[in-house]
């Protein structure tokens, strides 16, 4: 770990990663803001078929979205393999090992009129498990008026909230999760973390925390490139239909340990 990243992660910081379970981190990643904006172009021009492009129904500009790619582009897999990513999830998680669960690129154009609903991003996984760490970096300055906001202490509620698609139908036939609570009729009684990002700052977030962002009625673009981990205790979850991202090829069962080339391990202690 770089001794930058070893400053910024403080016991105060881990603490509060674990009791919020979200925490900016500023300037960690500023190294790796070209090599992923590279990778960002390159995604764009040939998406791969997971890609989801939302362009809103009033013809403003379109909100893109495309997973699962740091095997084919070469920008991403350096970040996973080389930056100090997963040392640093690690440490956030409290965990001997980091896995690396998968990436997940974020491109509001300007203008565009699609916001991110308050959701929570465990149930749309194919893994459960305590030890979780999203790092969303931000490739663009990002202004609080469209920055991703996070309601903290919320992966310690003990619940887990249906997963939807966009348009607000469910993501699976069959579940048990409950419905997610209003979270903007409660934003007085709740603490809403968001803060403006210059490039290379990261949002470190829980797999439970909850969270979504506005749309981006700026005049700039808002990029932002998320790495997803997990810990020692993760275990494949069979959802009952096709998560988000899909994995179809895994071969595991419910409960097994979450051990397969798709997910590697990039730090062990």
């Amino acid at each position: 770990m770089s001794s930058a990243a070893t400053a910024a992660l403080t016991p105060d910081v881990v603490d509060r990663y674990a009791e919020d379970g979200i925490v900016i981190l500023r300037g960690l990643f500023g190294d790796w803001v070209g090599p992923l904006r590279a990778g960002v172009e390159r995604l764009m021009a040939d998406p791969s078929p997971l890609e989801r492009t939302y362009r809103p129904h009033d013809g403003s500009a379109p909100f893109f979205q495309d997973f699962c790619n740091w095997r084919r582009i070469p920008e991403f897999r350096a970040f996973v393999f080389e930056s100090p990513a997963g040392t640093l999830a690690a440490r956030l998680m409290n965990s001997r090992t980091a896995r690396f669960f998968h990436d997940h690129v974020l491109v509001k154009e300007p203008g565009t009129s699609v916001p991110t609903p308050w959701h929570q991003d465990q149930p749309y996984y194919c893994v459960e498990g305590h030890q979780s760490v999203s790092f969303w970096v931000a490739l663009d300055p990002v202004s609080r008026e469209t920055v991703p906001e996070y309601v903290a202490g919320s992966h310690r509620w003990g619940r887990d909230f249906r997963p939807t698609r966009f348009d607000g139908t469910p993501l699976y036939a069959q579940d048990d999760f409950e419905e997610l609570p209003d979270i903007e009729a409660q934003r007085a009684e709740l603490r809403i973390v968001g803060e403006a990002m210059a490039p290379g700052d990261a949002l470190a977030f829980h797999f439970r925390t909850v969270h979504g962002a506005p749309a981006n009625r700026s005049t700039e673009r808002r990029r932002g490139f998320s790495s997803r981990w997990v810990g020692d205790d993760a275990v494949y979850a069979d959802r009952g239909g096709k998560t988000s991202p899909p994995f179809p090829d895994l071969g595991l069962r419910h409960g097994e340990p979450l051990d397969a080339p798709e997910f590697p391990v990039i730090f062990r202690s």
